[in-house]
C-alpha cells in the first residue's frame, strides 16, 4: 500500500491556498518553513514562451533518503506508506533536512525539532482529506492510492525538467504536467 499525491499543474493557479492551509493546520507562522510549498516558472523562448506552478510537499517517498539517513529513528515509514515524522524522538540535527533531494522535512527554529507534511494523518483517521486537497479552490490537488492516481491519471509524470529524478527516491507523487513544465529551459520566479 502506498497513499501520495496527484497535483495538476493545469489546473494550478498558483494562490497559494494550499500553503497557507497547511500553516494554518500546523499552526506555522506566515513567513515560517513551508512544509507545502508553491512555486512559480517561466519557461521558453519569446514568442513561445509559459509559465507554471508547482506545489510540492513531501513526496512520501518509496525510499525516502530522510529515513534512511535520520540517526534517531524520528523519520519512519508508517504502515500506510506515509513518511511520518516522530517529534519526541526529533534531536534536531538536521540529517534529514540536508537528505531530502525535495527540500520537505523543514527545521523549526523555535521548537529546535523538524517537521515535515503527515499527509494530515489525523484528519485522514476522522473520515477527511489532508488540509491541502480540501482548501485548493482548483481541485488541484489529490491524495489517494497510487494505484488509483495512476489509473485515474495515467499521462501523469513523477518528475518534471525543474525536480530531482524520480529514481532517486521514488516519490509517490504525480503530476499532470502543462506543456511549460516538460520544456527544459525554465527559471525560477519570486513572487
Amino acid at each position: 500500500m502506498s497513499l501520495g499525491f496527484y497535483v495538476d499543474l493545469a489546473s494550478c493557479i498558483g494562490c497559494k491556498t494550499c500553503q497557507v492551509a497547511c500553516k494554518d493546520r500546523r499552526d506555522i507562522q506566515v513567513a515560517g518553513p513551508r512544509l507545502r510549498r508553491v512555486d512559480t516558472f517561466e519557461c521558453g523562448t519569446y514568442p513561445e514562451v509559459a509559465m507554471f506552478h508547482l506545489n510540492l510537499s513531501c513526496n512520501h517517498c518509496e525510499s525516502p533518503a530522510c529515513v534512511a539517513n535520520c540517526p534517531t529513528g524520528a523519520m519512519y515509514k508508517d504502515d500506510d506508506g506515509t513518511v511520518q515524522h516522530d517529534d519526541e524522538a526529533c534531536i534536531g540535527c538536521q540529517t534529514c533536512v540536508n537528505s531530502c533531494p525535495y527540500g520537505a522535512p523543514q527545521f523549526i527554529e523555535e521548537d529546535k525539532i523538524v517537521q515535515k507534511c503527515d499527509t494530515c494523518r489525523a484528519l485522514r483517521e476522522a473520515g477527511h482529506e489532508p488540509v491541502c486537497v480540501e482548501a485548493c479552490p482548483m481541485r488541484a490537488i489529490e491524495f489517494s492510492e497510487m494505484d488509483d492516481l495512476r489509473a485515474t491519471h495515467p499521462d501523469a509524470v513523477s518528475e518534471l525538467p525543474c525536480t530531482e529524478p524520480a529514481a532517486t527516491t521514488t516519490p509517490n507523487i504525480l503530476i499532470g504536467a502543462s506543456r511549460g513544465a516538460l520544456l527544459e529551459d525554465f527559471n525560477p520566479v519570486v513572487l
